[in-house]
């Protein structure tokens, strides 16, 4: 019977770890909760490299031209910007923002990051401020920005950006 017992709590231990290793190999998908089989690989990446991003999308930001800037956007994506009240889903209405944003020929500067690296996802939040050269405005701001990579390069799949609450 000491056997018997044995060999079953091998099995159920066995069990045990097939399935948390199966759930070590799985990652929940942000949109719609499906699994991702365990035979997607892992992209290499650094926290320079993320950070590196958001150097991508503020010189995007200085060709003035919504294509180049949407171009860093996933095409399933949210914008969340910090001048206006409607979030941005679709490349036209991110170009429609940017067309607008533009004008005003910003660029930003990171005061303070925290970066989180995932298998194919990244999260870059902080600090960062916004100069206008056309106003001289100056915006300080908090944003966040997730990353997703497509087997090729990081896009943003969500970028919120919000102006401090306190002078």
């Amino acid at each position: 019977m000491y056997r018997h017992e044995r060999r079953s709590t091998v099995k159920l231990l066995t069990a045990v770890a097939a399935l948390a290793l199966a759930g070590c190999a799985t990652h929940q998908g942000p949109a719609d909760n499906a699994q991702v089989p365990s035979t997607e690989k892992c992209a290499r990446t650094s926290e320079r490299e993320i950070a590196a991003l958001f150097d991508r999308w503020n010189a995007s930001l200085q060709t003035g031209d919504p294509y180049q800037v949407v171009a860093n956007y996933a095409e399933k994506s949210i914008l969340l910007p910090t001048v206006s009240n409607k979030p941005r889903l679709t490349p036209a209405e991110k170009n429609d923002y940017f067309q607008e944003f533009l004008k005003k020929r910003p660029s930003g500067k990171i005061d303070m990051r925290f970066v989180e690296i995932g298998c194919n996802s990244a999260v870059d939040a902080g600090l960062y401020t916004f100069t206008f050269a056309q106003t001289g405005e100056v915006v300080q701001a908090r944003y966040t920005y997730t990353y997703r990579w497509d087997g090729s390069k990081w896009l943003i799949t969500s970028h919120h950006s919000s102006a401090m609450p306190e002078k």
